[in-house]
């Protein structure tokens, strides 16, 4: 059975090769993550589906192209090592971030979610990740500034709080709106920041407040 688990993880990240995403270490980190671990035993059959499927608490798993062309973004914008996730969830995409940087820092609204995706991480030997419990609005201030920020749900508008926690230089990728979203990629110059929209995308939004 995981033998076939490892297969559907290669070709998953072939077919992610065919879509577009070039970066040898994030195609790596895709084809050696067992994204089954990180779904309801309901769903593990759909878990190398280029689909997102949810996981509870009216959250949802990405879909792997897009957390692998998140990742592969900040790559190719030159980030390396600090990055910051506002958004655990299951804690696939931090997997894959923590595969592809040196530090990751993540922040996750729910409890029972980080929790979850904690012991996923353990579980996987990923010990480069340090998670809080907390408003993904606010960030992650004592640990500022960022190379790299990735936002896992939909602000409605562009979280300005997070824009500061970026290094000059420092590069944020988030989906921005409501109804029709768009992925943005935002890079700080000084107290300027520069956006690009790369793409329509859908994802939950991303709501203030935490819960236990």
């Amino acid at each position: 059975m995981l033998a076939n688990y490892d297969r559907s993880a290669r070709a998953l990240a072939d077919l992610l090769k065919k879509e577009g995403v070039e970066d040898p270490l994030v195609i790596e980190a895709i084809a050696s993550t067992p994204r089954h671990f990180f779904v309801d035993d309901v769903l593990k059959h759909k878990a190398y589906q280029n689909t997102a499927l949810p996981i509870g608490q009216g959250q949802t798993i990405s879909q792997p192209y897009i957390v692998a062309r998140m990742t592969e973004l900040l790559r190719l914008a030159g980030v390396r090592d600090k990055v910051l996730e506002i958004g655990t969830g299951s804690g696939y995409q931090t997997a894959i971030l923590a595969k592809t940087f040196t530090k990751v820092y993540s922040v996750e609204r729910i409890k029972a979610l980080q929790w979850q995706a904690k012991r996923r991480l353990h579980k996987l030997d990923l010990y480069n990740v340090v998670m809080k419990h907390g408003d993904g609005w606010q960030g992650w201030q004592s640990q500022a500034p960022f190379q790299g920020i990735i936002v896992t749900a939909a602000a409605a508008n562009m979280p300005q709080g997070l824009l500061t926690q970026l290094t000059d230089g420092g590069v944020m990728i988030a989906p921005i709106g409501e109804q029709q979203q768009q992925l943005i990629m935002v890079v700080r110059n000084g107290d300027e920041y520069t956006q690009h929209v790369i793409a329509p995308v859908r994802f939950v939004p991303l709501i203030a407040g935490d819960i236990e």
